[in-house]
C-alpha cells in the first residue's frame, strides 16, 4: 500500500513538474530556435541544439526559480551546450586580438542609415565577427539585459557592455558601407571600415 502510495505522489510530482515546464519554457521555444540557429548557422544542428536545450532544462527544472526570466535561464543552457559541441569538436570560439582591433580603429562612428530592409541589416549582422555578433543578438533581438547576457554566455558584464557597444559599432558602420553603395548614405563609411580592417592586416 506504501509503496503505490509513494508511486502515485512521485507520479503526480512529475505531473506537476511537466505542467510547470510546459508553461514556462515552452513557450520561448521559438525564440531559443531563432538563438540556436544563429550558433549554428545550420537548420539540423540548430533542430538538435534546441531538443538537447530543452531536455536538459526538463531535467534539470526543479533548480529553476521561478519568477525569475525563464527565458535567459534556457539561453544559459543553450550556450553551454554549444560550448560543450565547440569543445568537442576543437572549435572554442574567443575573441580574436584582431576582432577587438577593428572595433576599436573604426574613426567614425556614422547614425543608422534610414530605409534599409530587415534583411539588410539581418545580413550586417551576420557579417560581424561572431563574438560581438551573439551579445548585440541576445540585447538587440532577443532583448536580455546586460546581467542576463552574461549569465547566458558566461562573460563577465563588463565584458558584454563593452562587446555590445563595439558590435553596434560595428553594425552601423556596415550598414553605413551598404547604404552608401546603394547610392544613399555617408560616402566616408566605406571608407572607414575599410580603413579599419587594413589596420588589423597590417599590424
Amino acid at each position: 500500500m506504501l509503496s503505490i502510495t509513494t508511486n502515485r505522489e512521485s507520479s503526480s510530482k512529475g505531473e506537476n513538474l511537466w505542467g510547470t515546464f510546459e508553461a514556462e519554457a515552452i513557450p520561448h521555444a521559438a525564440s531559443l530556435f531563432r538563438v540556436a540557429l544563429w550558433l549554428t548557422r545550420d537548420q539540423t544542428e540548430a533542430e538538435d541544439l534546441l531538443q538537447e536545450t530543452l531536455t536538459e532544462a526538463l531535467g534539470s527544472f526543479h533548480r529553476f526559480a521561478q519568477g525569475t526570466n525563464c527565458r535567459a535561464w534556457l539561453v544559459s543552457i543553450m550556450y553551454h551546450r554549444q560550448s560543450k559541441r565547440r569543445r568537442a569538436a576543437t572549435r572554442l570560439q574567443l575573441v580574436s586580438n584582431a576582432e577587438e582591433h577593428i572595433a576599436e580603429t573604426i574613426a567614425f562612428e556614422p547614425p543608422t542609415p534610414q530605409n534599409l530592409t530587415d534583411e539588410e541589416v539581418l545580413s550586417a549582422l551576420e557579417q560581424l565577427p561572431r563574438s560581438f555578433q551573439e551579445v548585440v543578438i541576445l540585447a538587440d533581438i532577443e532583448e536580455l539585459s546586460y546581467k542576463e547576457i552574461a549569465f547566458a554566455t558566461d562573460v563577465p558584464v563588463g565584458t558584454v557592455m563593452s562587446r555590445i557597444s563595439r558590435g553596434r559599432k560595428l553594425l552601423r558602420a556596415k550598414l553605413a558601407s551598404y547604404a552608401t553603395a546603394h547610392g544613399f548614405g555617408r560616402s566616408g563609411a566605406t571608407t572607414d571600415f575599410r580603413a579599419a580592417e587594413e589596420s588589423v592586416k597590417e599590424s
